[in-house]
């Protein structure tokens, strides 16, 4: 049976780099920032979607992805690095 989730049973790749993204912007950006960023970027997340995200407890679309990409201010690929 297939499975949704990478072998440590997360369901993003993304997440520990965008955290470590957001923690690394000038001044560090909270995750409620970061969802205000997302917001304006036209993607519709609160905080405790970050949260989810970052903790790998949430899947992240295609369109999610390049919107944090475009406001972490790096390429899609490197997230998923």
């Amino acid at each position: 049976m297939y499975k949704n989730r990478g072998p440590d049973g997360r369901c993003n790749l993304c997440g520990p780099r965008v955290a470590q993204l957001r923690r690394a912007m000038c001044p560090p950006v909270s995750q409620r920032g970061l969802a205000d960023l997302l917001q304006l970027a036209g993607v519709d997340v609160d905080k405790n979607a970050v949260q989810r995200i970052e903790s790998g407890q949430r899947f992240v679309t295609d369109i999610e992805l390049k919107a944090l990409a475009r406001v972490l201010g790096v390429t899609a690929d490197e997230l998923l690095e």
